[in-house]
């Protein structure tokens, strides 16, 4: 049975709104929660890009018994990987078992941040790999000392380990990383419903170490409302960055950078992609594709912070009964 979360967006909503919405979301029914880690938000009308991590503390300390992943963290520039390792062990600790750790190769809007530029797509997944040995050492336990292309680990230990290992969720695009990530990972995220991407996954990994089927996690972007034009024009003012595709995207660097490239996008386009309005049943055909494609995870993107409230009151609650019968009757 597919499993529906709701997703913490660091770019719409500020800190304190964010744990609110996490306990709501518990309390209305969802399976787990995803949170974004993000140094900026796509566009300025979102407005928001508070710190994921510290974020997270708070929402495991203000829940119970949700799951929480990071959707997704990139372990290789604006963070080292030995401070995520320490971070994801710590925040395991803090939700007694709850959490995994997903991440991802980045996108220039969160990482250009430091100054060391943005590499191309070959040196961010060659960093990504390495990145995730490292976590992989240090959560084994002991001194980790290690010299890699890309980082130097001194003397390095985590004094604070989980009883229950932090499980490792990579975030693919298409088969080369699949097939690069699929043997390094426990499980799989995508953006994209296609199920030859998933298939690629589960063999890769059987034929590497006969793992059986993982889980993979993809995400759904709505702008739920009952009011259908506020529903579009909402999205179309936060959510046209996504208009760009992978390519564009994890290459701008900045707010005005997607402003510039989505200029032309119109609200129509928007409403063609992202289900809008009031109308349950249409969310229910837009998660469709995922469940098709095999995904076992499955998180919601609710546009808009100034709707999160009503939404997680009045329709998180019916949306997450007529997904799980659409299942019951499939």
């Amino acid at each position: 049975m597919t499993r529906f979360g709701y997703t913490l967006m660091t770019e719409q909503s500020g800190p304190r709104e964010l744990v609110r919405y996490a306990v709501a979301a518990e309390h209305a029914g969802f399976d787990f929660l995803v949170s974004s880690d993000h140094y900026s938000p796509w566009l300025e009308e979102q407005g928001h890009a508070p710190h994921a991590w510290t974020m997270l503390g708070a929402v495991a300390q203000a829940t119970r018994r949700i799951p929480l992943m990071t959707y997704v963290t990139c372990p290789t520039m604006r963070y080292h990987p030995a401070i995520v390792a320490q971070q994801a062990a710590t925040l395991q600790i803090l939700t007694e078992g709850r959490f995994t750790l997903g991440l991802g190769s980045g996108e220039s809007l969160n990482e250009h941040v430091i100054g060391a530029g943005w590499p191309g797509l070959d040196e961010r997944q060659d960093r990504l790999a390495e990145a995730i040995g490292i976590i992989r050492d240090l959560h084994a336990g002991g001194t980790v000392n290690r010299q890699g292309h890309w980082y130097r680990i001194d003397a390095a230990r985590i004094w604070d380990l989980p009883q229950q290992p932090v499980p490792i969720a990579v975030a693919v695009s298409g088969p080369r990383s699949v097939q690069r990530f699929a043997p390094l990972g426990d499980e799989m995220i995508s953006t994209a419903p296609e199920a030859e991407l998933v298939r690629s996954w589960h063999r890769v990994r059987a034929n590497h170490s006969g793992a059986p089927a993982s889980r993979v996690t993809g995400q759904l972007p709505i702008s739920w409302d009952t009011d259908r034009d506020k529903a579009v024009q909402r999205a179309h003012e936060q959510f046209r960055w996504s208009a760009g595709g992978w390519d564009v995207n994890s290459n701008l660097p900045t707010p005005a950078g997607f402003a510039a490239a989505t200029q032309f996008v119109r609200p129509q386009d928007i409403a063609e992609t992202i289900a809008c309005g009031p109308d349950l049943d249409a969310i229910v055909s837009a998660m469709r594709p995922f469940q098709d494609a095999g995904f076992t995870d499955i998180a919601l993107v609710q546009v808009g912070d100034e709707q999160q409230d009503r939404f997680l009151a009045e329709a998180a609650a019916p949306l997450l009964a007529k997904l799980r019968a659409a299942q019951r009757d499939s």
